[in-house]
């Protein structure tokens, strides 16, 4: 049996050629060698784009059909929108209970976006538990590989704390 990756990009606006060097020729690469999950990560998009969703609908389209250019293969791969799959927000909303609040104010992707990032207002539960969400996107599918980019890598971390939490908690 294969194993698993999962991966997703947020719809924000066209994909560009930093996607396709940076994300796209390796999931075609990935997709020969594992099961792989690839998600239009709408749900995260709204985290920080919350007041401009006008054109969200678009850059999903536009966004998958970029994916099928660049080669992703749905005979090999499952595609699929977050938000039509209750349960990612079932399972954040659990681990959201047990999630201590510095957990999350620790991270360093959230401190750096809070001090950086001046067009939108990113003080909001949303975007503080934006990890919590991401890990619950990795544990739903049980993903044995994540391809993220380096900014993630505390929030790859922080999934693991999760899932041990969890597990402590409620693993008879």
């Amino acid at each position: 049996m294969k194993k698993k990756i999962l991966s997703g990009m947020r719809p924000t606006g066209k994909l560009h050629l930093g996607h396709l060097a940076g994300a796209l020729d390796n999931w075609v690469r990935l997709q020969e060698e594992y099961d792989c999950f690839f998600m239009v990560a709408d749900w995260h998009a709204l985290m920080s784009e919350y007041e401009n969703t006008q054109a969200m609908p678009e850059y999903m389209i536009d966004n998958v059909v970029d994916w099928l250019a660049a080669g992703i293969d749905p005979e090999k791969s499952t595609l699929f929108i977050q938000s039509q799959v209750p349960e990612h927000l079932e399972l954040q909303m659990i681990f959201s209970c047990l999630v201590p609040l510095g957990w999350l104010e620790r991270c360093p992707t959230y401190k750096e976006q809070l001090r950086e990032v001046k067009t939108r207002d990113l003080n909001t539960y949303g975007f503080l538990g934006y990890p919590v969400l991401q890990a619950a996107d990795i544990l739903l599918y049980k993903a044995e590989r994540v391809p993220v980019g380096e900014d993630q890598l505390p929030h790859l971390e922080l999934a693991r704390e999760i899932g041990r939490r969890f597990n402590s908690l409620y693993k008879k």
